[in-house]
């Protein structure tokens, strides 16, 4: 239900925790003892583990309270912070350092929340902290963590605005904009709002066409990637990108067995704009329950989900199988490339997360109220996995960078130089380097996902296959907040694997 990479390259993943034993012991004898679980009051199994991509190995990790629909962020020295949940997890947050060996586990800190936090959704700051927005019937947000004297949480009244009789305003898409504002989109409309002074800035366009966006109707939002110019008189410019989502009523009308087909409509939105409008385009098929991942070439992946219903327990039907790229920066209407399906179902309680070779993990599907292996339309899916783009393709070794050195801080605003290694070298033209936040995925939203294409300055040729990339770092938090970013080096359409940075 729940995954994020961390710079230790361990994924962590967890589920809730009240549906009964899971097939992973705790170690040590040690059980989970909770009176109030529908299920068990003990439980000596994991709903949470920590799974190294590079040796394929997983470790149980011990979490107590219920994290079913919650919401993360990692803070700037690469602890995951973990948000709210269900029943006795609602007001709960969760710190997970990550560590090298296997003597990291959850911390829980029961109480710390002000509101119950189920399906909200949380960003990183440029200041360090995490802004926690929404939940269901819940019309505030708060941060994490508190500074003192703050009041304990702050009304929006957007966020009421937009909860029609389906709530289809829960994890509403949140993004950081380069000028430290935030773009909230909630149900079909969206905002750019300034929570340091707690006003909206601005109310942008509807979404055309009336389709909500947020869960239960769960299309899927990403920033796209920031590109930085030479022009530093100019604001850096931010687009949104929306894709998917259900019609109004579908959530009702598959509670009656009628699975209304779902939106095909993406929506593109440059908000740094004096006057944005959305730019509309058609995906090749309808998607709700779609993840969306920023490739390291700044291509989009759009996978997952079903062509019909909407997010729910037994409320969608025919799972679309197959993946879509999305590619930014070609003419409109020539942007999708439709890629080879899996045979695998990823609907309800799927997620998808970018790992440092540039493949794409893929996991889970739990479209039903309890675990359901057999005798059901879409089994409770348990396997992982590894989707590799067309970057991938063996015919482009040839010209796949690879990094043989890079320094592993990089400071705002200041010169730093990447060395690389490629048998057939094209042009400095052909050559890009991109950091991307990792996201918390769930639900189909990936939270604190970002991509920044650094400014490069040049490129010389050092030694036999040997190049220096000189690059300026990024120009303030607000473009990219501190913390840790997977580093690739893109030649020729081709991205090196990620190295591990910490912009600071």
């Amino acid at each position: 239900m729940h995954m994020q990479l961390l710079h230790n390259n361990k994924v962590v993943m967890f589920d809730r925790t009240d549906f009964g034993h899971s097939n992973l012991s705790l170690p040590f004898g040690r059980c989970r003892t909770d009176p109030n679980d529908t299920a068990l009051k003990t439980d000596c199994t994991a709903h949470s583990l920590a799974y190294d991509v590079g040796t394929n190995i997983f470790r149980p990790l011990m979490v107590q309270t219920d994290t079913f629909c919650s919401s993360g962020a990692v803070l700037q020295d690469g602890t995951l912070v973990q948000t709210g949940g269900f029943n006795d997890g609602e007001r709960t947050v969760r710190t997970l350092a990550p560590c090298i060996g296997d003597d990291c586990d959850w911390i829980e800190y029961p109480g710390s929340l002000s509101d119950r936090r189920w399906y909200a959704t949380n960003q990183l700051l440029p200041d360090g902290r995490t802004i926690i927005v929404g939940g269901r019937r819940q019309f505030t947000y708060e941060f994490y963590p508190k500074s003192p004297g703050e009041p304990p949480n702050y009304w929006l009244n957007f966020l009421r605005e937009t909860n029609d009789e389906y709530e289809n305003n829960l994890y509403p898409f949140l993004h950081l904009l380069p000028n430290g504002n935030l773009f909230i989109f909630a149900n079909t409309r969206s905002i750019s709002f300034d929570y340091i002074h707690n006003q909206v800035v601005r109310e942008f366009p509807r979404i055309p066409g009336g389709d909500p966006r947020n869960y239960p109707s769960s299309g899927s939002s990403v920033l796209l990637p920031i590109r930085l110019t030479d022009d530093h008189t100019r604001p850096t410019e931010a687009e949104v990108l929306i894709c998917g989502g259900a019609p109004p009523g579908s959530f009702s009308n598959a509670e009656h067995g009628n699975f209304v087909r779902a939106s095909s409509s993406c929506g593109r939105l440059r908000v740094t704009d004096l006057n944005p409008n959305w730019e509309m385009e058609e995906m090749p098929m309808p998607r709700v329950m779609g993840d969306m991942v920023i490739l390291p070439t700044g291509d989009v992946l759009i996978i997952n989900g079903a062509t019909s219903g909407t997010s729910g327990w037994e409320l969608a039907r025919d799972p679309i199988t197959t993946p879509l790229a999305y590619r930014p920066w070609a003419p409109i209407n020539q942007r999708f490339l439709v890629m080879y399906a899996t045979s695998i179902p990823r609907m309800y309680h799927s997620g998808a997360v970018l790992v440092p070779d540039g493949r794409v993990l893929v996991g889970g599907s739990n479209p039903h109220r309890n675990y359901s292996f057999y005798g059901v339309r879409y089994p409770t899916e348990l396997s992982l996995e590894a989707f590799s783009p067309p970057y991938l393709a063996p015919e482009h070794d040839r010209i796949r960078p690879r990094i043989a050195f890079c320094s592993e801080i990089i400071t705002y605003g200041q010169a730093t130089s990447v060395t690389i290694v490629v048998p057939e070298y094209r042009s400095a033209g052909e050559v890009s380097v991109n950091i991307i936040a990792p996201s918390f995925t769930t639900h189909s939203l990936g939270m604190n996902q970002r991509m920044v294409q650094l400014r490069v300055i040049a490129v010389r040729c050092t030694a036999l296959w040997t190049y220096e990339v000189s690059l300026i770092g990024p120009p303030g938090a607000e473009v990219a907040p501190s913390g840790y970013y997977l580093m690739f080096v893109v030649h020729g359409g081709a991205p090196s694997t990620g190295s591990w940075v910490k912009i600071q």
